[in-house]
């Protein structure tokens, strides 16, 4: 029992103290060889892509940084009413421009012009991307949602029951408390829909019949502002059909005061929910095994979409196409899903559309304003074309 078998080289043999112990196994190529060591910790596979996508995505932001500065600029000094460039200087820089009409123009109509649309587009192309990634749908945006049919719903009641002025712009005769009751008003109407159209997509998986559900939704709340116009005073109902076709004009200093505040104050709760975003593009269930609370979640998502989508729309009118069309432009810019890096893309690059799109509702020669709808129809419209087409060529097996 003790003999060979116990001491023999079962125990002491190789088979112990050899290639099992010292051998090349443990302390060869597993411990310093190249796989450990190699490409893997220092290749190109770590410092290579990494550095280009940060590289991209700095480079795209700063251009877009530039590209807002520059259309701001040109937002101010292009018009129907031809000013020197000389004349804008000045009254930028806080001059005193050769002719006096200019300080009127510029500092009272086209500066708070070009604010309002830099903050609308700001604020739609965060609610819109939120929404896209909430609802899991690409096309999905506060317009076609029925949010910003809820928000004109709100303007519409705060409006009729305040007895604004007459004159210019539908809201344009609301100011001070009334005016930020006006706002509350529309972020209320903007809430009250996509909570509805939020607890039905709970039981509907499709993303076309969450879409018809929406415009349904917002085919009600239109129906209500139809019958509210049919009770008003006549004037004041040709007003709203006018305020509703979109426009980044009316605004005051004191509107502003308004507007800016509500609409910063959404973009800080927008971007206080980036990570629970990146892990809702899994689903929930990915999102909740990581702990997000997905409830939470979602309603920082609808006050922050309903505060944005709806101050943008008492002050401009109920804006199409930019909510949906500028996520995906900001996709495309910097190739990622990556909502730390999506949110601000978004956001300059809705801020420089809404920009052109002021201006070209305002060239020179033209006899009065083009409706901002209609702009953004025309840049809006192609970018969902192209969406469809992507969807449809990826749901048939195509390549991207």
């Amino acid at each position: 029992m003790s003999g060979p078998v116990v001491n023999g080289p079962i125990v002491s043999g190789p088979i112990v103290s050899g290639p099992i112990v010292s051998g090349p196994i443990v302390s060869g190529p597993i411990v310093s060889g190249p796989i450990v060591s190699g490409p893997i910790v220092s290749g190109p596979i770590v410092s290579g892509p990494v550095v280009s996508g940060a590289g991209r995505t700095a480079a795209v932001l700063a251009g877009l940084v530039v590209a807002t500065l520059a259309a701001s600029v040109l937002a101010v000094a292009v018009g129907p009413v031809t000013v020197s460039p000389l004349d804008t200087i000045a009254v930028l820089f806080g001059g005193t421009p050769a002719d006096p009409a200019a300080s009127v123009l510029i500092g009272a109509v086209r500066v708070p012009r070009a604010m309002t649309a830099a903050l609308a587009g700001a604020a739609l192309g965060v609610a819109g991307l939120q929404l896209q990634t909430l609802f899991r749908n690409p096309l999905a945006e506060p317009y076609v949602l029925g949010v910003s049919a809820g928000a004109s719903l709100g303007v519409a009641l705060a409006v009729a029951g305040a007895g604004g002025g007459t004159a210019g712009l539908f809201t344009a005769g609301l100011t001070g408390a009334t005016r930020a009751g006006t706002v509350t008003a529309s972020a209320l109407g903007a809430a009250v829909v996509l909570s509805a159209v939020l607890v039905m997509s709970r039981w509907v998986r499709s993303a076309v019949v969450l879409l018809i559900i929406g415009v349904m939704v917002g085919s009600l709340a239109t129906a209500a502002v139809s019958l509210l116009l049919t009770v008003i005073d006549p004037q004041r109902a040709q007003q709203f059909i006018a305020w509703g076709l979109g426009s980044f004009s009316g605004t005051t200093a004191a509107d502003l005061a308004i507007l800016a505040p509500v609409v910063l104050a959404g973009l800080a709760v927008a971007f206080a929910g980036v990570k629970p975003l990146n892990a809702l593009l899994l689903g929930e269930d990915y999102a909740r095994s990581l702990g997000v609370r997905v409830g939470r979640t979602r309603l920082l998502v609808m006050v922050s979409a309903s505060v944005l989508a709806g101050a943008v729309t008492a002050f401009c009118g109920p804006v199409a196409f930019l909510g949906m069309a500028v996520p995906h432009v900001a996709r495309r810019a910097v190739g990622t899903s990556d909502h730390r890096i999506l949110l601000p893309t978004a956001l300059l690059t809705g801020a420089v559309v809404a920009l052109v799109c002021a201006i070209a509702a305002h060239l020179p020669g033209t006899a009065g304003p083009v409706p901002v709808n209609v702009i953004t129809s025309v840049v809006g419209a192609p970018v969902v074309v192209a969406v469809l087409l992507r969807s449809r060529r990826l749901a048939t097996g195509g390549s991207l």
